[in-house]
């Protein structure tokens, strides 16, 4: 790996967080062993629409729109230095209008949407371009304290050239409430990098009388880095 600015303390979430419970079962306890990768690690599997074709609007996935407020994600994805990284996959998962995942493990007593499997995949365009179109996620209750909601998010999923190079990361949406009580958002410390998790309201990505448009712009390392999930 070329050599890279690290990340600024506080701007990357830690394994262990004591205010995000089940941190305390996911992290390993004692140090870490670097391993050397193979060649498959780092150049395979090819990760191209060929392969892997893409899902760039979630509302059309079944034999009937979804319910809930239409809207349309777009951004960027660079490099530190600000340098487009093209070609990249981006796999997005959310839950639906109602805050419940199409999943069979999801117990929440919401309405669940044979419309809506909420999974998506687009690539990077030559100039780190993305964009999709998907249905406004709902809030969702998770048992990690008393009376504790999510706040409405969409999960990302970023590959590079091998299955080893992957990074996964939140987006927010502005305004929502539940922000200032969520442990998984304030497991940043930094306030501006926490920040770079909330998407921005874009007049220029909304469609008129169509759907609202936000944009996420993901910065893949160095001090400007948006917060990855055990990035470090």
């Amino acid at each position: 790996m070329d050599a890279f600015r690290p990340f600024a303390p506080g701007t990357q979430p830690p394994l262990d967080s004591p205010a995000y419970g089940s941190t305390h079962l996911r992290h390993p306890k004692r140090a870490l062993r670097g391993l050397p990768q193979t060649i498959s690690e780092t150049t395979g599997p090819a990760f191209t629409p060929a392969l892997f074709p893409e899902i760039a609007d979630l509302t059309k996935q079944a034999a009937a729109a979804p319910l809930g407020e239409r809207i349309i994600v777009a951004g960027k994805v660079t490099d530190e230095d600000g340098r487009p990284i093209p070609n990249t996959m981006i796999e997005v998962w959310q839950a639906n209008a109602a805050g419940r995942y199409a999943h069979p493990r999801d117990t929440h007593d919401a309405p669940a949407d044979p419309n809506f499997p909420g999974e998506g995949r687009i690539f990077t365009d030559a100039k780190g371009d993305y964009r999709f179109v998907s249905i406004k996620p709902g809030a969702y209750p998770w048992r990690n304290h008393h009376n504790a909601w999510r706040p409405v998010h969409i999960h990302f999923s970023l590959f590079g050239t091998g299955f080893a190079q992957r990074l996964i990361t939140q987006m927010y949406f502005p305004g929502d409430p539940l922000l200032a009580l969520d442990p998984i958002y304030h497991a940043v410390s930094d306030v501006r990098a926490r920040e770079r998790l909330v998407a921005k309201f874009d007049l220029a990505i909304t469609e008129p009388e169509w759907a609202l448009g936000y944009r996420f712009d993901i910065v893949l390392r160095g001090r400007g880095a948006t917060p990855f999930e055990e990035a470090h």
